[in-house]
């Protein structure tokens, strides 16, 4: 058994848990955050890997959509992993894989074979996102959901901010060299064995429930996972339709900045998207996670024509901010609405295969602005607008049909339960 929570013994002390759920927040945040930073350390040298290997620049934006595409693969394999195994050591091995791999990309000797790493990555960064927001939702206690959700989302961006100082140094360590530092996650998986307990929710379920089979559960909630599937596909056309080509494309080809504004604006751009997932997360927990998506989904359509229409650093650089701000924020709330809404004995699974499965469906989003853009004879920012626009308007009507459920009780709620009905019978016991 997983050193933390015991199955049957008597319930921890409320400071002890609490002790126990920070440890589970930070390292899945770390393992987002880091996942993140090397996802997007290939967004900052799609021109470079083109040169070193002598391919066109479509062909290196092909190796994002190959590794977005794969994260589906990687969602159901380490999911179902976690759901039989575990979360906490399924998220030991599903760490070390993305970080070995990030390092192999470094030393590809040929573009075929940097290709295959890359979806090789994708399979493994596929899987961190669930298991690790199954682990948190299901360790901490429920007041705590809107928060913690936010901000291990924003452990994307803060991964995209790394990303941005990282290319600092590209010209001295050259985009290898980028790779090669992108490895240092693996480091994480020493601090999730010393310290980071199984989730409560997990190990309170038989057997037979780790057991239960992925597409029975499903063909019992079809409905549900359509819904989620369609909502997933429209944040992350959302997400990637505002980040993917913003750095290289549309601020250094089109804004013509120079290396060290494209640092600077990617920065600021980064600091909205924290900004946002952190307060809306928290503000989900007051309104509710339906209302505080389709709030910030909305806000994000009177800012797309300062984020791509304006011009000047201090103006492109407020746009980036404001955009993320909303777009993060949006996607604050989903590490609890998924969890929230998932079905328990599929919880690792769930949340990261709806996630992943909607990130399969706009992984082509690179390729469509890029096609956008030439049908339009405009550059990339217009197509970038129309894909964020189009995405936040479909985020808004899914969520209003949407069902509610940040009441749902989890893991760690289960033991305040256990803990008060305890004291009610050792109550009665005494009056008796």
């Amino acid at each position: 058994m997983a050193a933390g929570y015991q199955t049957g013994a008597r319930s921890p002390a409320p400071d002890v848990v609490d002790r126990r759920a920070w440890h589970v927040v930070a390292a899945c945040y770390l393992g987002w955050m880091l996942d993140a930073f090397d996802f997007f350390i290939m967004a900052f040298v799609l021109d470079s890997v083109a040169r070193s290997f002598g391919v066109p620049i479509s062909a290196t934006a092909f190796a994002i959509t190959l590794t977005l595409a794969c994260r589906f693969l990687g969602a159901l394999l380490f999911g179902r992993l976690a759901d039989r195994y575990g979360r906490r050591p399924t998220m030991m091995v599903n760490v070390l894989c993305y970080a070995v791999l990030e390092l192999l990309s470094g030393f590809a000797p040929s573009f075929t074979i940097f290709l295959i790493l890359r979806g090789l990555y994708g399979i493994a960064m596929g899987g961190e996102w669930g298991v690790g927001a199954s682990l948190v939702m299901e360790s901490i206690p429920g007041r705590w959901r809107g928060l913690v959700s936010g901000l291990l989302q924003t452990g994307y961006p803060t991964g995209y901010l790394l990303a941005s100082v990282l290319f600092l140094a590209e010209p001295l360590i050259g985009w290898r060299g980028m790779f090669i530092v992108g490895a240092f996650p693996a480091l994480l998986v020493l601090y999730i064995r010393r310290s980071v307990p199984e989730s409560p929710d997990w190990l309170s379920r038989g057997e037979a429930v780790h057991h239960e089979s992925l597409f029975g559960v499903l063909r019992r909630n079809i409905g549900l996972s359509i819904f989620a599937i369609c909502l997933m596909m429209g944040f992350n056309f959302l997400s990637h339709g505002s980040q993917d080509l913003y750095p290289k494309l549309f601020l250094g080809r089109q804004q013509h900045l120079s290396h060290n504004e494209i640092s600077l604006v990617m920065i600021i751009f980064n600091l909205g998207a924290i900004v946002g997932g952190l307060s809306t997360g928290l503000l989900s927990q007051r309104i509710g996670r339906r209302w505080a998506i389709g709030i910030l989904a909305m806000l994000a359509l009177p800012v797309i024509p300062l984020w791509i229409f304006s011009h000047g650093l201090v103006w492109l650089a407020l746009g980036g901010f404001l955009i993320q701000v909303c777009v993060q924020g949006a996607w604050g709330v989903v590490p609890a609405y998924l969890n929230e809404i998932s079905p328990a004995a599929i919880r690792a699974t769930f949340p990261g295969a709806v996630y992943q499965l909607g990130n399969l469906l706009a992984s082509p989003n690179a390729n469509i602005q890029v096609w956008l853009a030439q049908r339009l004879g405009t550059g990339i920012g217009p197509a970038m607008a129309c894909v964020v626009g189009l995405a936040a308007l479909v985020i808004t009507l899914l969520v209003a049909v949407g069902r509610e459920a940040r009441d749902v009780r989890m893991g760690h709620d289960r033991l305040d339960d256990e803990r008060e009905r305890s004291l009610s019978s050792g109550t009665a016991s005494i009056r008796s």
